[in-house]
């Protein structure tokens, strides 16, 4: 059954009500050539997804009705926040999809020492706002009912200066690490009440520079690591997210 994302725009649903769907979805629905009558599943980010059928068929426009709202969760137990050094070309297109699919609630885009990419001004906004929508065609296709948050390119020293995520449980992927991922995963209390989470710090191309590694251990992230193999910029956050999917079964 088609599945799509319609931003809410702050406005409760309910059963009964007729939607008018946003150009993007309204195009979907036409792809698909869908007609009065047919059934498809909506969700607005804000947990559980409605049953609804589409009302009508216009050249431009389209509108749907909502039935009932279904209480579907898919979403991992605890946020976790991906803090990466952005991989070049269209590595960074396929670590937003993966990481949906994987459950991540956040993404936020570094620009680093070692950055082959590096983004400002309108170019890294529009960037942005495509991997945005890279998360929200991920979470339509995996089943969330959530879309992740791409949050705006940083440098690492903005970042940093944020003070950022001081609640979670903070790992920096490292070369030279204390202990294993899985280990330091086993080891924490992820799913305490009041838990802010997890977050994990991966550089670009190369790693990060010794200098940021250090910055960000002098403010209590703490190197763990992903095994023997040097894994690629886009690989090793994504093995770090599964290593949580699995610990929570």
């Amino acid at each position: 059954m088609p599945r799509m994302f319609v931003e809410h725009g702050g406005v409760l649903w309910a059963a009964g009500q007729t939607l008018d769907l946003p150009e993007g979805a309204a195009r979907h629905v036409q792809v698909l050539r869908l007609q009065p009558g047919d059934a498809l599943t909506l969700f607005d980010g804000r947990g559980g997804e409605w049953a609804a059928e589409v009302r009508h068929m216009g050249r431009r426009d389209v509108s749907v009705c909502l039935h009932e709202h279904q209480p579907a969760d898919r979403e991992l137990s605890v946020p976790v926040t991906l803090v990466v050094g952005m991989p070049a070309n269209d590595r960074m297109d396929a670590l937003v999809e993966k990481a949906t699919e994987l459950g991540a609630a956040v993404v936020q885009p570094l620009v680093c020492q070692r950055s082959v990419l590096r983004l400002e001004g309108d170019r890294a906004t529009k960037k942005v706002a495509h991997w945005q929508g890279v998360a929200v065609a991920a979470s339509e296709q995996c089943g969330r009912t959530r879309v992740p948050d791409i949050r705006p390119v940083l440098t690492f020293r903005q970042w940093m200066d944020s003070s950022p995520l001081p609640g979670a449980q903070r790992g920096v992927l490292s070369f030279a690490p204390q202990r294993p991922v899985s280990g330091w995963l086993a080891a924490l209390d992820i799913q305490a009440p009041g838990s802010a989470g997890v977050a994990f710090l991966s550089g670009p191309e190369g790693g990060l520079h010794p200098e940021e590694e250090a910055r960000a251990i002098e403010c209590g992230w703490l190197p763990v690591g992903l095994g023997p193999r040097v894994l690629r910029a886009d690989t090793a956050p994504l093995m770090a997210l599964s290593l949580v999917n699995g610990l929570l079964g």
